[in-house]
């Protein structure tokens, strides 16, 4: 099977290879694509909304059988206060689309004022951590969990998630 990865981020094209191990022939690929959403996603809405664009433009792209999408983005979550990273993922054949989430976590209040202010978190976290592309290695989740987890593998909870009907008869 021929996945394609709707970015050239090299954490989201792991965590998609990772979440598609118990399928040994299948080679996954990263493509740049638009996410036709805002650069920094604010809300479950347009988070959805662009990891799904990303499916679908890259299965467009080129000679794959599935297409993923990945996106993160910000969000206030009901019940709860202050601003969280979200995670989400859709993959598509084309006529099915699959979508699942990864985990939320709360920004710190200094860090979500920035966000807020119309900052990326990508560069923000750059800033906090003193370090260049977080986004393309731990990420936001490893720094804001102290390593317990990862980006690629709170990317590789949401890619699992989207994965569903295409990999269980349950949803037919």
């Amino acid at each position: 099977m021929r996945v394609g990865v709707g970015s050239t981020n090299p954490v989201k094209r792991d965590a998609t290879e990772s979440a598609l191990t118990e399928f040994p022939d299948t080679v996954v690929e990263s493509v740049a694509v638009e996410s036709d959403v805002s650069e920094q996603p604010v809300g479950e809405r347009e988070t959805v909304e662009g990891a799904a664009n990303r499916a679908r433009n890259v299965l467009a792209a080129g000679d794959y059988d599935l297409g993923v999408g990945l996106e993160g983005g910000v969000a206030e979550v009901e019940g709860t206060d202050g601003l969280f990273l979200i995670m989400w993922a859709a993959a598509t054949d084309g006529e099915r689309v699959g979508r699942g989430a990864g985990p939320r976590l709360r920004l710190p209040a200094s860090i979500a004022s920035r966000v807020r202010d119309g900052e990326e978190l990508g560069p923000v976290m750059d800033d906090v951590l003193d370090m260049e592309n977080v986004a393309e290695k731990e990420g936001a989740a490893g720094a804001l969990t102290g390593h317990v987890i990862d980006r690629e593998s709170a990317l590789r909870q949401a890619v699992a998630g989207a994965l569903g009907p295409f990999v269980t008869d349950l949803y037919e």
